[in-house]
């Protein structure tokens, strides 16, 4: 009798084990395919501001393909152009660099949240790391909200929500 009882919960535990990952397979090929930012606003803890993260009007697309890979870029609407390649001063470079984020590696989506694990970045302290973002889907608009972090360009703890909208 006792037999029975471990073998039924042996099989329950393989057969929920199964379900999970096929839902999670569901879930990623679902989540597959390019979308485009529409906007980004953070929100400082310390203070309640809530500020545009990348401008009114950043730019910036996130792909996600069928094998668990993905790669984001986005950028500010207000990047300063340089004249020329040979005369970018130091103090352009900088500005480049902090009006924007790109990075690429693995991703796992379960329906409600998504993890990045990153293995390539434009900042080398998320290269290694994992970014946890809780997801809520409308349509063909996935809304990303972050938790409780560093903001990338003044170091304030932030909460983001980022609005993205597939395209293709």
């Amino acid at each position: 009798m006792m037999q029975k009882k471990v073998l039924w919960a042996v099989l329950v535990a393989t057969v929920s084990m199964i379900f999970a990952v096929i839902a999670a397979s569901a879930a990623e090929e679902d989540l597959a395919g390019t979308y485009r930012l529409v906007s980004s606003t953070r929100k400082i803890l310390d203070t309640g501001e809530v500020l545009d993260t990348y401008g009114k009007h950043p730019i910036g697309y996130i792909m996600y393909d069928e094998y668990g890979r993905m790669l984001v870029l986005i950028v500010s609407d207000d990047r300063p152009k340089p004249a020329s390649i040979e005369k970018t001063t130091p103090e352009q470079q900088a500005a480049l660099f902090r009006s924007m984020l790109a990075y690429g590696g693995t991703y796992k989506f379960d329906g409600k949240s998504i993890e990045h694990h990153i293995d390539i970045s434009w900042n080398e302290l998320w290269t290694g790391t994992t970014q946890i973002r809780d997801v809520r889907k409308e349509g063909e608009k996935l809304i990303y909200t972050t938790r409780p972090a560093p903001f990338s360009g003044d170091g304030k703890m932030s909460v983001t929500t980022l609005i993205w909208e597939k395209i293709k």
